[in-house]
């Protein structure tokens, strides 16, 4: 793609060249994530042309989600999990503000697992509830799931996918916003608004104690009593 044409927060000097990489179709829409030769190159540093960089990942060097990833233009978003290992380095990537996201370093045993929005739920024939998450993968549970709703949280182990537990979307659950003019802020969901559908708003108290209104489609719910994650600035 031409690089003035991607993506507002991709660290990369828009009149330095002509072209950029374009991310390949995947689990998250382009305008939202970052392939990973940008990754390794404009935020990591571990190359300094893409040639390098798509070396790096063709040998393995990077995973995704727990998966070795060996195509360059694969995208990450949201709650993606990049391990290094190498390196010995892991990173959530996470909303910051002004429509960006960063990658977060975390520890190993935090890189086991992932936090997924539910944004659809289906019954295939056998009678099992599949839901539908954020990231692209569906995922079938073994027994039950009519306790699962859109916008709850679920996490799952990696890299075998297996759904360890749930996060009701509800007041009083820890949040972080996604989106709009107050993304990358967090703090504790104090009530849900009265609008219908997607207009549906929630408002959100930050660690300053201020009360951020914002749409519910933006909340991210990351814990009940504390964060199951680590966040920036902690919570």
């Amino acid at each position: 793609m031409k690089r003035h044409l991607s993506p507002s927060f991709w660290p990369i000097h828009r009149k330095e060249a002509t072209w950029a990489v374009k991310p390949r179709p995947g689990p998250h829409a382009s305008m939202i994530s970052t392939p990973l030769t940008v990754v390794l190159r404009d935020v990591l540093g571990y190359a300094v042309t893409s040639k390098e960089a798509r070396m790096l990942v063709h040998q393995g060097k990077v995973l995704v989600d727990g998966k070795r990833r060996k195509d360059p233009r694969y995208s990450v978003g949201l709650m993606d999990i990049v391990e290094i290992p190498d390196a010995e380095q892991y990173f959530r990537i996470l909303p910051r503000h002004g429509g960006r996201f960063i990658l977060h370093p975390i520890s190993k045993q935090e890189a086991d697992f992932k936090l997924c929005r539910i944004v659809g739920k289906t019954t295939t024939k056998g009678g099992r509830i599949q839901l539908n998450l954020h990231d692209g993968r569906n995922v079938q549970l073994k027994d039950g799931g009519g306790e699962y709703a859109v916008n709850d949280i679920v996490k799952i182990s990696l890299p075998d996918q297996e759904v360890t537990d749930r996060i009701e979307f509800k007041p009083g659950v820890r949040a972080i916003i996604t989106g709009g003019r107050s993304q990358g802020q967090h703090g504790i969901m104090m009530g849900l608004g009265p609008e219908p559908g997607d207009k549906k708003t929630a408002t959100i108290r930050t660690q300053e104690n201020e009360d951020v209104r914002t749409l519910a489609s933006y909340v991210f719910a990351v814990g009940t009593e504390s964060p199951v994650i680590s966040l920036p600035g902690g919570m």
